[in-house]
């Protein structure tokens, strides 16, 4: 289902993908994910994420900035170690971040039980560590709406999740 159609009120786990799609902006899922973190800055619904995403969703802007910034295409992550001064000049990721915790985007913290749940989601329906990690998280907070461009969150039951379009 598309982004628009998350129901008013609608308690929604944000993926790093959202925000991605949000802050870089992208050229065909941006205007959606916009829009989106909108009515979540409006209240029309309720937007929670979790520590690990903002800081994938960081990590991820960082590539990207580089990659424009000095025309990097591969092996971006290698170049950066190698160049701390490159890596300081790189603004975007910090932005976003800041963005994010001052928005009305509730960012919950890790629990160590969660990473036990999150080892047995990953094998339980073949999710990657992130991915599965999402998925502790809002289960334990009762959240079953998702807003991710990432079909593998498809196999898990009594999950819906929404799309950019």
């Amino acid at each position: 289902m598309n982004l628009t159609a998350i129901p008013p009120s609608a308690r929604v786990f944000v993926d790093a993908n959202i925000l991605v799609y949000h802050f870089a902006p992208h050229p065909a899922f941006g205007s959606d994910c916009n829009s989106f973190l909108r009515r979540i800055e409006t209240g029309d619904v309720e937007g929670f994420t979790a520590t690990h995403v903002v800081g994938e969703a960081a990590h991820r802007l960082m590539i990207l900035e580089a990659q424009l910034l000095f025309g990097w295409q591969s092996k971006v992550v290698d170049r950066l170690k190698q160049r701390p001064d490159a890596l300081q000049q790189l603004t975007r990721f910090r932005t976003a971040v800041e963005d994010v915790l001052r928005s009305r985007i509730g960012v919950l913290a890790i629990q160590p039980q969660w990473l036990a749940d999150s080892a047995q989601v990953s094998q339980q329906f073949g999710l990657l560590s992130n991915d599965a990690l999402s998925v502790a998280v809002m289960q334990a907070h009762s959240i079953t709406h998702l807003a991710s461009h990432d079909g593998d969150f498809d196999r898990v039951p009594g999950l819906t999740r929404y799309a950019p379009a």
